[in-house]
């Protein structure tokens, strides 16, 4: 049997990407010198909204940003049965002694996290790497990676899933948390 529980609502989400983007502003001001970048697949809906929140509240159309595909930067490549097929990614820009702003919706055991950082030196060598994640899933770490930047902090086991709804996939924006019992 599986267990469910709402933990944000769309309501949630977007006061917390409102506060987010707050944060973003306190630390980079106008974004000159900085370009934000969603993780592929999932991060990449998130980075979305925040770029479009941030548009909003600067009254700026300059924000730089892009979308990292870390397929080929996992450390599971070759454990998988299905092969990983590549996305489609929008990086046609230089990070070189740019300010990078990482975004992903939940931060687990940091693997993902640690790909994304090594593709990224593929497009220059950055000035700074900081972590944003919606939702942040502690004590899980597998590497010693902590989020700037964090929505929301969810204390979790393993045998729970954190799972993010976009209204561009699942027609409704919503994190639930699902416990599978036995």
């Amino acid at each position: 049997m599986i267990k469910e529980r709402q933990i944000l609502n769309q309501q949630d989400i977007d006061i917390t990407i409102e506060r987010l983007c707050q944060q973003l502003i306190e630390r980079h001001n106008d974004f000159n010198n900085t370009v934000i970048v969603g993780v592929q697949p999932r991060g990449t809906f998130l980075c979305n909204r925040i770029i479009t929140k941030l548009k909003q509240l600067l009254k700026t159309p300059n924000i730089e940003s892009g979308n990292l595909d870390i397929s080929f930067y996992r450390d599971d490549l070759r454990r998988r049965e299905e092969p990983i097929v590549p996305q489609v990614m929008d990086m046609n820009l230089s990070l070189e002694g740019k300010n990078v702003v990482l975004i992903d919706d939940v931060l687990f055991t940091g693997r993902s996290i640690r790909s994304a950082i090594d593709a990224l030196m593929a497009f220059g060598r950055p000035k700074s790497v900081e972590l944003l994640t919606l939702i942040d899933r502690r004590f899980s770490r597998d590497l010693p990676i902590q989020p700037d930047y964090v929505g929301r902090t969810i204390d979790t086991i393993e045998s729970e899933k954190v799972i993010v709804e976009w209204k561009e996939t699942n027609g409704t924006d919503r994190i639930l948390m699902r416990k599978s019992e036995q």
